[in-house]
């Protein structure tokens, strides 16, 4: 395992978010911040409690779930989009580093990165609402899982764009409806029972219904589903991103 060049490339991309300080940080949080003051205080008044816990404390799972999600893909496909469109890629492929090294290095910055924005959003939440971590040792474990997962899962978007409209598709156009559509502002149970199963084709459900029970105890999907079903989809995402720098696919083009 070659340490010297994982923490090259980790304190370059580390570097690289203390650069860009009000994009990467102040701007996250200050967009959730106006979700609070919106949904949180003016909605939030008029729809009441869900489950026994005040609407302003149930949509912080979702809050950081849909920063979380959207920051750790765009960190990671930006980071390893660069040296390709550069031509630095070459370097680091002829490097004395694998791509166990090249994954621990990017992944593992931009996983670092989300994480301590999911924290100040946690931190911001107190200014608005009261909420309680009834399970905290889950709630870290859900929450470092998912920024690993879709880290990984921006370094596989970052390796197959071509060009930088590309970077902005998955997570423009994928992800964020599907966060916005898995229960991220409600219960998935206050609708009605066809859509219920159809939400549940929606596998950011499963996030953000276990990152909720870390919290206060209830969730739409058993908790032991919503983890196999982060573990399974970090399995595949390395999975692939080995086949990627075996076969050289969008590497070496």
């Amino acid at each position: 395992m070659n340490w010297y060049g994982i923490k090259a490339i980790y304190r370059f991309e580390m570097a690289r978010t203390f650069r860009t300080l009000g994009e990467s940080i102040v701007s996250p949080v200050l967009t959730t911040s106006l979700y609070f003051i919106v949904f949180g205080a003016a909605i939030g008044s008029r729809v009441g409690d869900i489950g026994g816990v005040s609407y302003g404390a149930f949509i912080v799972p979702g809050l950081v779930m849909l920063s979380i999600l959207s920051e750790s893909i765009s960190n990671a496909a930006f980071g390893i989009y660069m040296p390709k469109w550069a031509g630095t890629i070459f370097e680091l492929l002829s490097a004395p580093v694998g791509w166990v090294e090249a994954v621990l290095g990017y992944v593992g910055a931009a996983a670092t990165k989300s994480l301590i924005l999911g924290a100040l959003i946690l931190l911001t939440a107190r200014l608005f609402v009261d909420y309680e971590v009834q399970h905290p040792a889950a709630m870290l474990l859900f929450l470092v899982l998912t920024a690993v997962s879709f880290s990984l899962f921006g370094f596989i978007i970052g390796l197959w764009a071509t060009d930088f409209q590309k970077l902005q598709i998955v997570p423009l156009m994928v992800v964020t409806p599907l966060t916005f559509l898995g229960g991220a502002f409600y219960s998935i149970g206050m609708l009605p029972p066809f859509w219920q199963k159809v939400a549940l084709f929606n596998p950011v459900v499963y996030l953000i219904s276990g990152f909720r029970w870390s919290f206060f105890g209830q969730s739409d999907v058993n908790v032991t589903i919503s983890f196999a079903a982060i573990v399974v989809f970090l399995a595949l995402c390395l999975a692939l991103v080995r086949w990627v720098f075996k076969t050289g696919w969008r590497l070496k083009a």
